[in-house]
């Protein structure tokens, strides 16, 4: 067998060859749902006093936007608003900017209303994960899920499904995330990709516009390896479409080792976890573990499956959403004492 091994000069297409034997590796089907027990959930984030306040304050500017209770996807936003990490990060994401926290909040209930991105049905994607070309497996060492993304898997036309399909696997993701994390790994692998098999800028670009707008401080991490000279094209055309959060959570060829668990990271990378993709047993696990129906809802039994009414008295129904932005330079005296514990320690 011949063994590639990367030289330091890697970013130049040196290799160094050298003959090896190496032991057959049993393989397994098995997706790793869950974190290594080694991993510890981080790093923590530690608010100001103030900083808390606007994150009480953009949480009742949100709920004045939600939904009235007639509407049928009102107890999917409500859910989504009341995850402990969704205002903590949208004031990150406007480095505290209150008014820009407020727009960004807004445009993404907007989207997720038109989208519903957690209410994909599998089945309406499932050709979209044949082949293995984005598949959810295994974590980091702070407990990120990680996502491989293979381009030279790809196995369709472009099309809206392929969005869909993305959004749904994000969805996936943030489902297996351990509590307390908030952020994924997104781990591109280019190899055997081709021009043909590599996106377009332009769905590159809607791919960016949706994790940088709607899923905001969703990425721990985005770590390309093997990526081919030929390729390199393609990272200058959708550079200027980065925000700097983005780029600077971009690694080329890293050492991932440093930053998964050998036990968690893909054998094809240089960890221990032999995974041999088969589509029905890859979607089956990943359906089950998120307790996914085939509607796109929740299995019975799962904490999202029955979402009770709010349990609020009030005999006004919540402003719709297209009521006017509430003045948004003035943030509510909040106490400290109001917040959860969930809202002042979270990981991302």
């Amino acid at each position: 067998m011949i063994f590639l091994y990367p030289s330091a000069a890697f970013q130049h297409a040196h290799f160094i060859f050298f003959p090896t034997t190496m032991a057959a590796t049993a393989t397994t089907n098995k997706v790793l749902t869950v974190p290594d027990n080694s991993v510890k959930v981080g790093p923590i984030h530690n608010y100001s006093d103030e900083q808390k306040a606007h994150i009480v304050a953009l949480k009742e500017y949100a709920d004045t936007l939600l939904l009235p209770e007639s509407d049928p996807y009102h107890p999917w936003e409500r859910r989504w608003l009341n995850k402990p990490d969704t205002m903590p990060r949208y004031m990150r994401s406007a480095k505290w900017n209150f008014p820009d926290a407020q727009k960004r909040i807004k445009a993404t209930l907007e989207w997720r209303r038109e989208f519903k991105p957690d209410l994909i049905v599998p089945e309406d994607v499932r050709i979209e994960s044949e082949t293995g070309k984005i598949i959810i497996n295994g974590f980091d060492k702070d407990g990120r899920p990680i996502i491989y993304m293979r381009p030279g898997r790809e196995n369709t036309e472009t099309s809206p499904r392929q969005l869909r399909h993305l959004v749904w696997c994000l969805e996936r993701a943030k489902d297996l995330m351990p509590p307390g994390q908030e952020s994924l790994v997104i781990i591109v692998d280019y190899k055997s990709t081709t021009l043909r098999t590599n996106p377009s800028i332009s769905i590159a670009r809607k791919v960016l516009h949706i994790l940088q707008q709607h899923y905001v401080e969703t990425l721990g991490r985005a770590l390309v390896v093997n990526l081919p000279m030929l390729l390199n094209f393609f990272y200058k055309g959708i550079s200027p479409f980065l925000d700097p959060i983005t780029r600077d959570k971009m690694r080329f060829n890293p050492d991932l080792l440093e930053l998964i668990p050998a036990s968690h990271l893909d054998a094809d990378f240089g960890g221990e976890h032999a995974y041999e993709f088969e589509p029905t047993s890859y979607w089956d696990q990943i359906v089950e573990a998120c307790g996914i129906a085939p509607d796109g809802t929740r299995v019975a039994g799962h904490p999202d499956a029955i979402l009770p009414a709010s349990s609020s008295n009030t005999s006004e129904p919540p402003p719709s959403a297209s009521s006017p932005l509430p003045p948004s330079n003035k943030v509510p005296n909040v106490a400290v004492n109001d917040l959860t514990p969930h809202s002042v320690a979270l990981t991302a």
